[in-house]
């Protein structure tokens, strides 16, 4: 029964990972917006380190950090993952192929989350700076 328990952990541990999966939101916004969103969730130190990036194509490859994964060698565990913005009629469709969602972790789902932080904090202070007069001379 052990070596059961211990077989099917190693599995889960190991194969989880590779059954990725695609995560989907549609934004009203320009994929502009949202691309700075997205770059500005990225930029987060603590929680991503940017892999790969392609402006032309508003694509990046980033791993995730999490501290609860810790390995032997003291290294945090990072998980690839990839996000893509693509326009869908006046708005903007942002994939983020996650490879990995778990009862711990939703990779996709707090990545998404702090896209949506990110576009509610640029709406607030647009307005606000719209508002201001024009230097005079």
């Amino acid at each position: 029964m052990v070596k059961f328990v211990a077989a099917a952990f190693l599995l889960s541990t190991f194969a989880l990972p590779v059954f990725s999966k695609t995560h989907k939101v549609t934004y009203p916004n320009a994929c502009s917006e949202v691309w700075a969103a997205v770059k500005d969730t990225l930029g987060n130190a603590e929680n991503y380190t940017i892999k790969l990036t392609d402006e032309s194509k508003m694509t990046v490859s980033y791993s995730v950090k999490h501290s609860a994964h810790v390995t032997i060698t003291g290294a945090l565990r990072q998980r690839p993952n990839t996000v893509s913005l693509r326009p869908q009629g006046d708005g903007c469709g942002m994939e983020v192929e996650s490879n990995y969602s778990g009862f711990e972790h939703n990779d996709a789902g707090d990545f998404t989350k702090r896209v949506n932080e990110s576009l509610a904090k640029r709406k607030e202070t647009t307005p606000a700076e719209a508002a201001k007069p024009p230097n005079a001379k």
